[in-house]
């Protein structure tokens, strides 16, 4: 883990800790999930026992007690180890996202029936944004949530949910007055234990995060107790979902940075052992200049990178520059694996190397947590 100034010796104590319970429990399963297209729930318990669920959720609701900074040291550790684009998107939506909307807007029974479970491990969650004819324009989502007596009917499909095969809890983003636009939206809370007419759809195939899963959702007369409602009235869904966009824009570009320099490290180490005419990759002026500018992109990304964790642990990061974050990191960071995996020749096409992954599973982030095209959109605005 690199030394920025946001950096603890408490957060350097749990880097440190994180990097070998993950070593020791998480990697050598890591291909079988790759396999299997899922993580499994024992890892899930392992990593909730460890302290690597919910860090930043208060320790009287079972969380770690800690900060974002907390959140974001152990999503480098798992992005090092070679875990990111599996149990690191789910840990990510499930403790930094799911977690964090329950604490914000929940009850105290609920935060007390379900955040501790998620910390757990015991309860893994999602959240259900995304319909097949609805993407960044959460405002025209067609999931309803009717009110009917002491519970709302749930009806609705969603797709590209995270977690969507493992899901024991998933936040739906559905209108309750289907006729208000923005106003009409509110996040209503799915138990799937115990919700009948809820069905999990396949679990997506994917050009990368192959051990994520990725699903569809289906919706179906579901009964959903009105104490379910997160934030106490309906109507409040599309506001609550502004509130968390800066961090989720910072999340981003946080794991674009660490998978820049992943890539940097993996390539660097390849050149210097890998030999083409008689001497080593690293004596060409090409392979050099590439990874110069490889480098530097990769630096001047953690130096504004790091800059905005400062101003969002200081509580003054504003969405629009973690939207500039995130367009910019994920942008570079697709050209830096490309660029890597090019100085490895034919073995960078090969999964079974770290870059071949990397290079798959960075695609997706210039789509995901708003596309790039919505974040210069915003920017845009500020002009």
């Amino acid at each position: 883990m690199h030394d920025a100034r946001w950096m603890t010796e408490d957060l350097r104590l749990l880097s440190d800790g994180a990097r070998r319970f993950l070593e020791r429990e998480l990697v050598p399963h890591a291909e079988e999930w790759e396999r299997a297209g899922v993580v499994s729930r024992d890892a899930w318990r392992k990593a909730g026992e460890a302290g690597l669920l919910c860090a930043s959720i208060p320790e009287e609701y079972g969380g770690g007690g800690g900060t974002r900074g907390h959140d974001l040291v152990i999503a480098s550790e798992i992005s090092r180890a070679g875990l990111g684009g599996g149990f690191g998107t789910g840990a990510g939506v499930h403790s930094t996202i799911v977690a964090h909307y329950v604490f914000a807007y929940g009850t105290e029974e609920q935060k007390r029936r379900w955040l501790p479970a998620m910390a757990q491990g015991r309860m893994i969650g999602a959240i259900a944004m995304t319909e097949p004819g609805t993407g960044s324009d959460l405002q025209s989502v067609r999931t309803t949530a009717r009110r009917n007596g002491d519970a709302y009917i749930v009806n609705g499909q969603k797709t590209f949910i995270t977690n969507g095969q493992n899901a024991d809890l998933v936040i739906v983003v559905a209108k309750t007055d289907p006729a208000a636009r923005s106003h009409g939206i509110s996040l209503v809370v799915v138990e799937t234990a115990e919700a009948q007419g809820f069905r999990r759809g396949r679990n997506l195939d994917k050009i990368g995060m192959h051990a994520q899963d990725t699903s569809e959702l289906f919706f179906d007369e579901v009964r959903v107790p009105v104490e379910n409602l997160l934030g106490g009235t309906e109507g409040q869904g599309f506001a609550q979902l502004m509130v968390q966009l800066a961090w989720e824009r910072l999340s981003c570009a946080h794991g674009a940075v660490v998978a820049m320099e992943r890539a940097v490290e993996l390539t660097s180490a390849y050149v210097k052992e890998r030999t083409a005419f008689g001497k080593k990759l690293l004596d060409f002026q090409n392979t050099q200049f590439k990874l110069a500018e490889a480098k530097t992109q990769a630096v001047v990304a953690r130096t504004f990178v790091d800059d905005l964790i400062v101003r969002l642990l200081g509580g003054t990061l504003d969405p629009t520059t973690a939207a500039m974050a995130k367009w910019w990191t994920t942008e570079t960071n697709c050209r830096v694996v490309d660029e890597c995996l090019q100085l490895f020749g034919g073995y960078g096409y090969m999964t079974e190397y770290p870059i071949a992954r990397l290079w798959a599973d960075a695609r997706v982030q210039k789509i995901f947590a708003g596309t790039n095209e919505i974040m210069k959109l915003l920017i845009a605005r500020t002009l």
